[in-house]
């Protein structure tokens, strides 16, 4: 039996289930992610009304054993920042990230403070896109996928800034001439700069958005993020 008491945490979703009821996937330091059932938090007079909602710091308690425990108790652990329309898919994006490449129970705290600050900094930060791919680049970094942004993977040396490489996920940065046909190549210089968070550049921004979401889709896997689908059809 596993009694965990008000433990920081985060609502990454929510779906209902049976009648009155619903399962929610929370994110918290200590626990990583954990599935509770929120029994009748759907009827209008249930304690959990208006507790449950993405993006709110929340301290919650819950017990039990197996895959889903149940929720006991939740309160507010803060004032939540409003986030506005056009950033919200961004937040959505960052939750699905956890639910895709998260295992449950597997806490990273240092995860968890960075998750933080992103869902904070997305209320109003100017540069949207350098926060999402500081947050992807520490996700990877956590969970044990993060690119080799520092050494080639044939003689495991130091990147050359003027070298063009491909980037394989599984491998690395392979070395190759300058008219390489493969789709993701990159300048030593471009790889040095992403690993080092340094998107000052449009062309740095652009290059770590096309390297970060070919490893993040190799991992994910199909039918993709679900998210990604929605933020192209607002454009179209």
């Amino acid at each position: 039996m596993v009694r965990v008491d008000m433990e920081p945490a985060y609502v990454l979703h929510a779906r209902a289930y049976r009648e009155t009821s619903q399962i929610i996937e929370v994110f918290t330091p200590t626990h990583g992610r954990a599935g509770l059932v929120a029994r009748g938090a759907r009827r209008p007079k249930s304690v959990f009304r208006g507790l449950l909602d993405p993006f709110q710091a929340l301290r919650v308690s819950w017990s039990g054993r197996g895959e889903l425990s149940t929720l006991r108790d939740a309160e507010l652990a803060g004032q939540a920042s409003p986030i506005n329309a056009e950033r919200i898919i961004s937040a959505f994006y960052v939750n699905e990230l956890l639910l895709k490449l998260l295992q449950r129970n597997d806490p990273h705290p240092d995860l968890f403070a960075l998750y933080t600050q992103t869902i904070t900094a997305l209320a109003d930060v100017d540069a949207l896109e350098p926060l999402l791919r500081a947050f992807e680049l520490g996700l990877l970094h956590e969970i044990g996928y993060a690119p080799n942004l520092v050494t080639d993977a044939v003689m495991h040396e130091a990147l050359l800034p003027e070298q063009m490489y491909e980037f394989h996920v599984e491998q690395g940065a392979l070395p190759v001439a300058d008219r390489s046909e493969y789709p993701y190549c990159f300048t030593g210089e471009l790889l040095l700069a992403i690993g080092r968070r340094d998107f000052s550049a449009p062309e740095k921004l652009l290059g770590a958005r096309r390297l970060l979401r070919f490893v993040i889709n190799h991992y994910v896997g199909e039918p993709g993020l679900r998210t990604r689908k929605v933020a192209a059809a607002m454009k179209r």
